[in-house]
């Protein structure tokens, strides 16, 4: 079992930032590749962004490429999700979640996930 629990969700003005953090325990967190997804009322859940286990590899959804980064800190057992430029488009609650997969993308290839942070960008 992995636990995970987000934070730093809110709202936010259009064009500016947030750091959203993700913290997990139990298992072994290198074993695991790492995503955010995010889901917008009305709206299916949707991939933001993954690394590999390892970290050798970071995807992006192409709606965030160029301003969201995601990085991961096996020490601290820790994932974060640097959001710049944000528009309201981008309002929605952000899930981390972990896998067994290498490369995961999908919904359905996560076994753990978080119990989100809303993120509200305000135009």
């Amino acid at each position: 079992q992995v636990q995970l629990v987000e934070s730093g969700g809110g709202l936010v003005q259009a064009g500016g930032s947030l750091r959203l953090s993700c913290a997990a325990s139990g298992r072994t967190f290198s074993n695991y590749a790492m995503g955010w997804f995010r889901q917008a009322p009305g709206k299916e859940r949707e991939f933001v962004a993954a690394t590999s286990r390892g970290d050798s590899i970071t995807d992006y959804a192409d709606s965030v490429k160029g301003r969201f980064t995601m990085a991961r800190d096996n020490a601290k057992n820790t994932v974060y999700l640097q959001m710049n430029s944000l528009k309201p488009e981008d309002t929605a609650v952000y899930y981390c979640a972990a896998s067994t997969f290498a490369r995961p993308m999908s919904v359905t290839t996560y076994a753990y996930w978080g119990q989100g942070t809303q993120v509200t960008v305000s135009s």
